[in-house]
């Protein structure tokens, strides 16, 4: 294939990809997993098939399938991958093809754009950042970027691991009870748990009980003094995975530190960057900056296509406890590979949020946060206002977690039975929504953590984001219409 033909077949390639971005509609039709199981797996054929053909087969056959988070209707997870500079960066980090595992060949401007978007990251939560002239290694930014908040928990997890005992990344693990961490009961992130199982720590988890989706602090001060030698790292949610509630992290610091000043504080605010983006939502996170490490995940609020997160850590000189040697990673200044763990060739995923960073500035960024929070409380008074729905969280940023009543049950402390017929309800609801295709929101298990309902019992809400700037206010009462719609046909069919 020529230069002029390669051109045509990404042109086209790209034409494909806008119209799919910019369609109203979250699918374009709805299959079973069976049927696109037979549609897709195929033998590998004996002969080339001709380029055109190859998308023209993605047009019709698989195009359609894939659901498209930045229809307006999408209102149930994180962000949309929308930002115009950020596909642009996305684009051109793949077809650049840095590798992020050295610098000096592999990826000599690459490298510094991580950098710099590292030390952005860092500002915004206040972390403090050396002068330029004073960052002369990788040792000296005080993070990575990574694929996912998962990885980054994970790499965080190594770091309390090394603090609590320094030298098990070569000696191993050989007392797991003494690497215990603590989380807030029913909302832990599942990353943390699973990081110490692939660290080898084993499970060793310890849930502290809630408040409103928060720390009970006597019960955080019970476990740690009762589990003192046991706890490596305690846990904090910057805003937790299902209502996105903001824990108080200046209190929790004090606490822990005061008991306990050798524990390793870590701040999941995967979702709770939102808030440092803007001066009127600044305060929510108070604190995070004195945690010794932070995880954030770009692709959840800043509208950068997936995938994007980073590490920060407080002390930059701490990565050097995890740091690897090869002769395959080139040991100089500037390369990455050498304390990224789980990761050998890395591509550019920093260019598409340097990119949407610069082009939005901080009065870009915190207008975008603003509106996210503002149109969440919008919807929340939605919410309030229909007799049937029930909210279960007070929105701290862009979620807003409820539940649909069966006739003949209100809110208040419902019984177990009436609790199973709200848990039935919303679990009808949802498997339509994914059937139908035409709205999609989220749904998970949940702890009804301020007694909307039943307070402690486990529910199946329904969670509205809102984080998709194509949604308007008109898009939330079309929602809850088709809710209405919907519930009538159920219980009607219960009937």
């Amino acid at each position: 294939m020529n230069i002029s033909e390669t051109s045509d077949l990404l042109h086209h390639a790209l034409d494909l990809g806008l119209e799919f971005k910019t369609r109203s509609a979250i699918f374009g039709r709805r299959d079973s997993a069976e049927a696109i199981r037979d549609l897709l797996l195929t033998d590998l054929p004996n002969m080339p098939a001709e380029a055109g053909a190859i998308l023209d087969d993605f047009r019709e056959q698989i195009l359609p399938l894939c659901k498209n988070e930045a229809s307006p209707r999408f209102l149930g997870f994180g962000d949309t991958g929308d930002d115009p500079l950020a596909l642009a960066g996305s684009l051109l980090a793949t077809l650049t093809q840095q590798n992020l595992i050295n610098q000096s060949f592999d990826s000599p401007s690459a490298t510094f754009i991580d950098i710099a978007v590292l030390r952005w990251l860092r500002e915004l939560l206040d972390y403090p950042n050396p002068d330029v002239g004073e960052v002369r290694t990788v040792w000296d930014v005080g993070g990575m970027i990574t694929p996912g908040g998962t990885t980054s928990n994970a790499v965080a997890m190594m770091l309390a691991r090394e603090a609590k005992t320094p030298g098990t990344m070569q000696s191993g693990v050989t007392d797991p009870g003494r690497f215990a961490i603590v989380v807030p009961e029913g909302i832990g992130h599942y990353s943390v748990r699973a990081a110490l199982t692939w660290i080898g720590c084993g499970a060793q988890i310890i849930e502290v009980p809630t408040t409103g989706f928060r720390y009970d602090k006597a019960e955080l001060a019970r476990a740690l003094r009762c589990h003192r030698d046991r706890v490596m790292a305690v846990v904090a949610y910057a805003g937790d995975s299902r209502t996105q509630t903001i824990d108080d992290l200046r209190s929790i610091h004090d606490l822990v530190r005061a008991i306990d000043p050798t524990i390793w504080l870590h701040a999941d605010a995967c979702w709770g960057l939102l808030a440092a983006l803007s001066p009127t939502l600044r305060q929510k996170i108070d604190g995070i900056a004195d945690f010794d490490s932070i995880t954030v995940d770009p692709h959840k609020i800043l509208a950068v296509p997936y995938s994007s997160s980073g590490l920060l850590v407080r002390d930059p000189s701490v990565v050097r406890s995890i740091s690897t040697h090869s002769d395959l990673i080139m040991q100089e200044d500037f390369a990455f590979g050498q304390i990224t763990p789980f990761l050998g060739t890395r591509e550019w995923t920093s260019l598409k949020l340097w990119m949407m960073l610069r082009g939005r500035g901080r009065s870009g960024l915190a207008r975008l946060a603003e509106r996210r929070c503002e149109s969440a409380q919008r919807f929340a008074e939605l919410v309030d206002a229909q007799p049937r729905l029930v909210r279960l969280n007070d929105p701290d940023l862009a979620a807003v977690v409820f539940a649909y009543l069966p006739i003949g049950i209100e809110a208040g402390q419902v019984g177990r039975r009436a609790l199973d017929r709200i848990n039935d309800l919303n679990l009808a609801i949802h498997a339509r929504m994914l059937t139908e295709g035409r709205w999609h929101l989220h749904q998970f298990t949940m702890r009804d953590d301020l007694g909307r309902l039943h307070g402690g019992a486990t529910l199946h809400p329904l969670r509205f984001m809102a984080g998709n700037p194509a949604a308007t206010e008109t898009h939330m009462h079309e929602l809850l219409a088709y809710l209405t719609i919907l519930v009538r046909e159920i219980e009607g069919d219960d009937a």
